[in-house]
């Protein structure tokens, strides 16, 4: 198993604080984006080890782990309560490794392969099982796709994943699937994916919760008088009646259109539609002439 070094594959040095690990993250995270990318499988195992190393060195916790233990950091305390137990036995099979922080001979990838059991190491330890890694990805979403249940197929680790992801699934929510990470040691369980959703801004509409906020434009008469307008939701277009003497800037709700609630089927928000009026322009003489005798009455 060859050593992962985190901070060569963010690019960074090992002194590198934490604002220069999340620049160095969000730069390489948007030149390997599978949005960017589609269809290029390097470019999303990259986007991956990139997810992965963040991780990691972004948590102060897990980077010092990291730094103690190389790739293995999630072992960390598990292979020191195995060590203290082996200790405790006082048998002479036990050899003491140093991680030295290289890749060559004697690395700390191989000094976990003979510490679990590894074609170079048979300590009384060879049969203990430790569970793998959890992977961390970013999925982005339209709007307009977290607003139906839909599946999406993408792949991590050269293994092709098929989810089904629910509607009304929000920015920043995280789901688990268990066994998709990292293979285990010695047979253990593999870890986990964790998926985290990125929602992107819409053009028209601006989602608050469940509620969904939106802007319409509608002439100066008809706000006068009253009329119909056609409004694009994302259930489709619907018809609303707009009141006389309609006024700029005010809100209409209407109930139930808005952004449906995660694994509430059938249950939705609310849609706020501001209106707009818009003032007319390019007035001829005759248009004018009537503005002003409806001003002096």
């Amino acid at each position: 198993m060859a050593f992962v070094d985190y901070y060569q594959t963010l690019g960074v040095g090992k002194n590198a604080t934490e604002e220069e690990i999340k620049k160095a993250y969000r730069k390489l995270a948007r030149k390997y984006h599978p949005d960017l990318n589609p269809n290029d499988k390097e470019a999303n195992k990259k986007f991956q080890q990139i997810n992965e190393a963040n991780e990691v060195l972004s948590d102060p916790e897990k980077r010092k782990k990291y730094e103690a233990y190389g790739e293995h950091w999630q072992h960390a305390e598990q292979y020191e309560q195995a060590k203290q137990q082996q200790a405790n036995r006082n048998t002479n099979n036990w050899q003491e490794y140093t991680y030295s922080g290289s890749t060559g001979e004697g690395d700390y990838s191989d000094f976990f392969e003979s510490l679990f059991g590894g074609a170079r190491g048979r300590s009384s330890h060879s049969h203990t099982q430790f569970r793998g890694n959890d992977f961390n990805a970013s999925l982005n979403l339209s709007l307009r796709d977290a607003y139906t249940t839909h599946k999406q197929t993408f792949t991590i680790n050269d293994k092709q994943v098929r989810i089904t992801i629910p509607a009304g699934v929000a920015n920043g929510q995280v789901i688990k699937l268990k066994g998709y990470g990292s293979p285990g040691i010695n047979g253990g369980p593999a870890g986990d994916l964790y998926i985290s959703f990125i929602i992107d801004d819409d053009a028209q509409l601006k989602r608050v919760g469940n509620d969904l906020y939106t802007t319409a434009s509608i002439d100066l008469y008809t706000a006068v008088l009253g009329g119909d307008f056609t409004l694009e939701t994302l259930d489709g277009k619907i018809k609303l009646k707009i009141n006389p003497e309609t006024q700029n800037g005010s809100t209409v709700r209407l109930k139930g259109k808005g952004f449906p609630l995660y694994k509430e089927e059938g249950k939705f928000g609310d849609l706020f539609v501001t209106w707009q009026v818009k003032i007319p322009t390019h007035l001829t003489e005759k248009q004018k002439e009537l503005f002003r005798e409806l001003s002096k009455l």
